[in-house]
Protein backbone atom coordinates (compact mmCIF):
# COMPACT_ATOMS: atom_id res chain seq x y z
CA UNK A 1 0.00 0.00 0.00
CA UNK A 2 1.28 3.44 -0.92
CA UNK A 3 0.88 6.16 1.67
CA UNK A 4 0.45 9.70 0.40
CA UNK A 5 0.96 12.69 2.60
CA UNK A 6 -1.19 15.28 0.86
CA UNK A 7 -0.96 18.50 2.82
CA UNK A 8 -3.23 21.35 1.81
CA UNK A 9 -1.40 24.03 -0.14
CA UNK A 10 -3.07 27.28 -1.14
CA UNK A 11 -2.50 28.15 -4.82
CA UNK A 12 -1.05 31.54 -3.82
CA UNK A 13 1.36 30.26 -1.14
CA UNK A 14 4.44 30.79 -3.29
CA UNK A 15 3.17 33.98 -4.93
CA UNK A 16 2.17 35.88 -1.80
CA UNK A 17 5.52 35.42 -0.10
CA UNK A 18 6.93 37.95 -2.54
CA UNK A 19 4.11 40.47 -2.17
CA UNK A 20 3.15 40.39 1.49
CA UNK A 21 3.84 43.50 3.45
CA UNK A 22 3.21 44.65 6.97
CA UNK A 23 2.85 48.25 5.83
CA UNK A 24 -0.63 49.60 6.45
CA UNK A 25 -2.62 50.99 3.57
CA UNK A 26 -6.26 51.93 3.20
CA UNK A 27 -6.68 49.69 0.14
CA UNK A 28 -5.90 46.03 0.61
CA UNK A 29 -6.52 42.61 -0.86
CA UNK A 30 -6.89 39.73 1.60
CA UNK A 31 -6.73 36.09 0.53
CA UNK A 32 -8.86 33.79 2.68
CA UNK A 33 -6.68 30.76 3.27
CA UNK A 34 -9.21 27.92 3.79
CA UNK A 35 -12.86 28.97 3.29
CA UNK A 36 -15.82 26.60 3.17
CA UNK A 37 -17.62 27.09 -0.15
CA UNK A 38 -20.71 25.26 -1.40
CA UNK A 39 -22.87 25.60 -4.48
CA UNK A 40 -26.57 25.08 -3.68
CA UNK A 41 -29.45 24.63 -6.14
CA UNK A 42 -33.05 24.60 -5.00
CA UNK A 43 -35.36 22.11 -6.65
CA UNK A 44 -38.46 23.42 -8.42
CA UNK A 45 -41.09 24.66 -6.01
CA UNK A 46 -38.67 24.91 -3.05
CA UNK A 47 -36.78 28.07 -4.02
CA UNK A 48 -38.18 30.43 -1.35
CA UNK A 49 -37.98 27.85 1.46
CA UNK A 50 -34.37 26.98 0.63
CA UNK A 51 -33.32 30.64 0.42
CA UNK A 52 -34.92 31.26 3.83
CA UNK A 53 -33.21 28.19 5.31
CA UNK A 54 -29.83 29.27 3.89
CA UNK A 55 -30.31 32.76 5.33
CA UNK A 56 -30.90 31.23 8.77
CA UNK A 57 -27.68 29.18 8.74
CA UNK A 58 -25.01 30.35 11.17
CA UNK A 59 -21.58 31.58 10.07
CA UNK A 60 -22.25 31.53 6.32
CA UNK A 61 -22.75 34.21 3.71
CA UNK A 62 -25.29 33.51 0.95
CA UNK A 63 -24.37 34.76 -2.54
CA UNK A 64 -26.74 34.65 -5.49
CA UNK A 65 -25.25 33.15 -8.63
CA UNK A 66 -28.34 32.37 -10.70
CA UNK A 67 -32.04 31.60 -10.49
CA UNK A 68 -32.54 29.33 -7.46
CA UNK A 69 -28.76 28.92 -7.16
CA UNK A 70 -26.43 30.27 -4.48
CA UNK A 71 -22.91 30.05 -3.16
CA UNK A 72 -22.49 29.61 0.60
CA UNK A 73 -19.19 30.98 1.87
CA UNK A 74 -17.68 30.86 5.34
CA UNK A 75 -14.22 31.61 6.62
CA UNK A 76 -15.15 30.49 10.15
CA UNK A 77 -17.26 27.33 9.73
CA UNK A 78 -15.72 24.09 8.47
CA UNK A 79 -16.83 22.47 5.25
CA UNK A 80 -17.97 19.43 7.26
CA UNK A 81 -20.28 21.48 9.50
CA UNK A 82 -21.74 23.43 6.56
CA UNK A 83 -22.24 20.15 4.67
CA UNK A 84 -24.13 18.64 7.64
CA UNK A 85 -26.37 21.72 7.82
CA UNK A 86 -27.07 21.50 4.10
CA UNK A 87 -27.82 17.76 4.30
CA UNK A 88 -30.46 18.56 6.91
CA UNK A 89 -32.34 20.62 4.30
CA UNK A 90 -33.31 17.41 2.51
CA UNK A 91 -32.28 15.95 -0.83
CA UNK A 92 -35.78 16.41 -2.27
CA UNK A 93 -35.63 20.16 -1.71
CA UNK A 94 -32.08 21.08 -2.82
CA UNK A 95 -28.82 19.76 -4.22
CA UNK A 96 -25.41 20.95 -3.10
CA UNK A 97 -21.76 20.45 -3.99
CA UNK A 98 -18.71 21.43 -1.96
CA UNK A 99 -16.43 23.78 -3.91
CA UNK A 100 -13.92 24.65 -1.18
CA UNK A 101 -10.96 23.26 -3.12
CA UNK A 102 -12.05 24.56 -6.51
CA UNK A 103 -12.51 28.26 -5.66
CA UNK A 104 -10.51 30.95 -3.90
CA UNK A 105 -11.93 33.89 -1.95
CA UNK A 106 -10.35 37.31 -2.41
CA UNK A 107 -11.55 40.09 -0.10
CA UNK A 108 -10.78 43.57 -1.37
CA UNK A 109 -11.41 46.62 0.80
CA UNK A 110 -10.66 50.30 0.90
CA UNK A 111 -11.84 53.71 -0.24
CA UNK A 112 -10.57 53.17 -3.80
CA UNK A 113 -11.98 49.68 -4.33
CA UNK A 114 -14.70 50.78 -6.74
CA UNK A 115 -12.08 52.59 -8.84
CA UNK A 116 -9.81 49.55 -8.83
CA UNK A 117 -12.61 47.10 -9.66
CA UNK A 118 -13.96 49.43 -12.38
CA UNK A 119 -10.81 48.53 -14.32
CA UNK A 120 -11.61 44.82 -13.96
CA UNK A 121 -15.40 44.44 -14.25
CA UNK A 122 -18.03 45.85 -16.61
CA UNK A 123 -20.65 46.24 -13.86
CA UNK A 124 -21.52 49.46 -12.03
CA UNK A 125 -20.52 48.81 -8.41
CA UNK A 126 -21.90 52.08 -7.00
CA UNK A 127 -23.80 51.51 -3.75
CA UNK A 128 -27.04 52.79 -5.34
CA UNK A 129 -26.84 50.07 -8.01
CA UNK A 130 -24.88 47.23 -6.36
CA UNK A 131 -25.95 47.36 -2.71
CA UNK A 132 -24.40 45.67 0.33
CA UNK A 133 -25.38 42.02 0.38
CA UNK A 134 -25.80 41.89 -3.40
CA UNK A 135 -23.78 39.47 -5.50
CA UNK A 136 -23.62 38.45 -9.13
CA UNK A 137 -21.64 36.35 -11.55
CA UNK A 138 -19.53 38.55 -13.82
CA UNK A 139 -16.25 38.69 -15.63
CA UNK A 140 -13.48 39.99 -13.39
CA UNK A 141 -10.11 40.37 -15.09
CA UNK A 142 -11.57 38.40 -18.03
CA UNK A 143 -12.43 35.42 -15.76
CA UNK A 144 -15.92 34.30 -14.76
CA UNK A 145 -16.20 35.06 -11.03
CA UNK A 146 -18.85 35.76 -8.41
CA UNK A 147 -18.53 39.25 -6.91
CA UNK A 148 -20.29 40.26 -3.68
CA UNK A 149 -20.51 43.58 -1.90
CA UNK A 150 -20.04 42.74 1.78
CA UNK A 151 -19.53 46.25 3.18
CA UNK A 152 -19.48 49.93 2.16
CA UNK A 153 -16.02 49.60 0.54
CA UNK A 154 -15.61 45.83 0.79
CA UNK A 155 -16.07 43.23 -1.95
CA UNK A 156 -15.43 39.49 -2.07
CA UNK A 157 -14.55 37.73 -5.28
CA UNK A 158 -14.95 33.96 -5.72
CA UNK A 159 -12.38 32.94 -8.32
CA UNK A 160 -11.99 29.49 -9.90
CA UNK A 161 -8.77 28.02 -8.47
CA UNK A 162 -7.19 27.47 -11.88
CA UNK A 163 -7.44 31.21 -12.66
CA UNK A 164 -6.40 32.69 -9.30
CA UNK A 165 -2.87 33.61 -10.36
CA UNK A 166 -4.16 35.62 -13.31
CA UNK A 167 -6.88 37.44 -11.35
CA UNK A 168 -4.53 38.09 -8.43
CA UNK A 169 -1.82 39.59 -10.67
CA UNK A 170 -4.31 41.76 -12.57
CA UNK A 171 -5.93 43.07 -9.39
CA UNK A 172 -2.51 44.03 -8.03
CA UNK A 173 -1.69 45.79 -11.30
CA UNK A 174 -5.02 47.66 -11.32
CA UNK A 175 -4.48 48.73 -7.70
CA UNK A 176 -0.84 49.75 -8.07
CA UNK A 177 -1.62 53.48 -8.41
CA UNK A 178 -3.48 53.30 -5.07
CA UNK A 179 -0.75 51.34 -3.28
CA UNK A 180 -2.90 48.20 -3.00
CA UNK A 181 -1.40 45.83 -0.41
CA UNK A 182 -2.10 42.13 -0.06
CA UNK A 183 -1.70 39.16 2.25
CA UNK A 184 -3.41 36.13 3.73
CA UNK A 185 -6.29 36.66 6.17
CA UNK A 186 -5.65 36.31 9.88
Amino acid sequence: MISLNLAYRHPLDGTLSGFETRAKNADHLVVVRRPAIFSVMAHAGHEAAILTALGNMADVSVRSCGPAEWFLVSDTATADSVGRDLAALGAKRASFVEQSDSRVVLRVAGPNMRKILAKCVAVDLHADVFAEGQSANMLCCHVSCNVSRTGPDVFEILVPRSYISTVFAELLEMGREFGLRCGFAG
